[in-house]
């Protein structure tokens, strides 16, 4: 491979033809299922999947023999599926998805979830690095290895419309499709994040999730605080109560012992060449207010905490006017939705179900207290990187970055890379990504850090190239 050639091309593919798209993208406010339960009607993901599949085609007519399908399953979201022969019958899976979180409050002036906007190396807007350039990077990659005619595996471009909801759909697909699928070998994500914007980080795990709504009930309606404080009891104090049965108030740590597991010691030692490399932006690359600190004192903690510790937060309440329309009323319930980020090897049914136990069981004061959601997400752990593929993810974060490559797990969760996990158990993977620090998936003033889009288009060049010439 001539790899300042592949850069060259990498880089006006990315100006010429990737940019425009992905722009017009950013416009269309395709959000996932979860979060627009009118996605149907309101046509906007059929808007989405219709310009990746037009852009996808143009690309296409270079690869002789290629296909793309749009499947549709009754009642699911659509899914892209791309084919691409190569040399030999051994498969790549490349993975992306194009639906998108809410739009979130707080956007700065001039920016906003659906307005693309380019400042510097920066494309704001939603859905740009999480997660609609995967296709883009997906098919340059390729067509960066075609123009010098390179050997490779067959390829086939996986990008659901269902990731930002759990991907519930997804395990329909990839049934209804696992001839067309095949066995790959390689499976490479691009939807996950980077420590940095100066190395090629490699994920090595992703945490679990279980997510439910508690409702602490005491009153069948509201009544005077005056008349009722004292004798009934406040629906906010036992809830707090009740939470602090799962976490510690005072320090954040989870004191429900079920949600932990033994972390490999590989990990621990990753988590803190992580924290060597990353120094204090492990937290600063959070927007604290005043004088926040973070939880925990030492960094490798920090970065253990957020991949291999379970954690509380509370995403939303019910229950409570807004303050300036609250009167002295004694509220008849207090209804709040909890995420709890599991560590990647718990069972997540299991953690639910220890979950639901600790918060129900006893209620105080005798309220009603239920606790109820879908059935959480386990996480996922890598397993072990093949020699030619360690040896492969070095060289490419060398030519793409100039620097070595780093590995750390994420917080979040994909959940088709456990799915994917358990059909395929000998598949090597690569998951990655250009969520880097500031660049906010889920919140406002999100964007894609085009160079680092580009350099990791370019390092799944090489190693789909490293994949196809390994040893046997």
């Amino acid at each position: 491979m001539d790899t300042k050639r592949l850069h060259h091309f990498v880089d006006s593919f990315w100006d010429d033809s990737i940019l425009p798209s992905i722009t017009e993208y950013i416009r269309i406010p395709n959000k996932s299922p979860s979060f627009d339960p009118q996605w149907v009607e309101h046509g906007y993901m059929e808007e989405a999947v219709a310009l990746m599949e037009g852009w996808a085609r143009q690309q296409l007519g270079a690869f002789p023999g290629a296909t793309l399908e749009v499947f549709r399953l009754p009642g699911r979201t659509p899914l892209l599926l791309m084919d691409l022969p190569g040399d030999g019958d051994d498969t790549v899976l490349l993975y992306g998805h194009l639906d998108k979180q809410p739009e979130m409050k707080g956007w700065s002036e001039g920016l906003g979830p659906w307005q693309p906007v380019l400042k510097g190396d920066k494309l704001y807007g939603r859905g740009g690095a999480d997660d609609g350039y995967a296709i883009y990077a997906c098919l340059c990659a390729l067509q960066a290895l075609k123009e010098q005619n390179l050997p490779r595996a067959r390829c086939v471009v996986m990008i659901e419309a269902c990731e930002e909801s759990g991907s519930y759909d997804l395990p329909y697909y990839v049934d209804h499709l696992k001839d067309r699928i095949g066995n790959p070998s390689l499976v490479v994500c691009l939807d996950s994040g980077c420590g940095d914007y100066e190395r090629l980080w490699l994920t090595t795990s992703l945490r679990g999730i279980a997510a439910g709504t508690l409702t602490v009930r005491v009153l069948t309606e509201g009544v005077h605080s005056g008349d009722a404080s004292g004798i009934v009891p406040s629906s906010f104090r036992l809830t707090r109560a009740l939470l602090s049965r799962l976490e510690d108030e005072a320090t954040g740590a989870i004191k429900l012992q079920d949600l932990y597991v033994q972390i490999p010691p590989q990990r621990i030692e990753q988590a803190k060449q992580a924290a060597e490399v990353l120094g204090d932006s492990v937290y600063t690359k959070f927007p604290f207010a005043g004088t926040t600190r973070p939880m925990a004192e030492e960094r490798a903690d920090m970065v253990l905490n957020r991949t291999w510790r379970p954690q509380l937060a509370v995403v939303g309440m019910d229950g409570y006017p807004t303050p300036q329309d609250a009167g002295n009323v004694l509220l008849p319930f207090s209804t709040t939705k909890l995420s709890l980020r599991l560590p990647p090897t718990l069972d997540a049914q299991a953690a639910m179900d220890a979950v639901k136990t600790a918060l129900e069981a006893d209620p105080p004061s005798g309220a009603t207290v239920e606790f109820g959601g879908k059935d959480g997400q386990s996480g996922w752990h890598a397993p072990a990187l093949a020699p030619w593929l360690e040896a492969a993810v070095a060289q490419a974060s060398q030519e793409a970055f100039g620097k070595p490559a780093a590995y750390m797990g994420e917080g979040g969760s994909i959940p088709f890379m456990g799915m994917l996990g358990e059909k395929f158990p000998d598949t090597q993977f690569v998951i990655t990504g250009v969520l880097g620090p500031h660049s906010n998936a889920h919140g406002p003033n999100e964007f894609l850090h085009i160079p680092t889009g580009k350099r990791v288009t370019a390092a799944v060049a090489r190693l789909i190239v490293a994949h196809h010439a390994r040893p046997r």
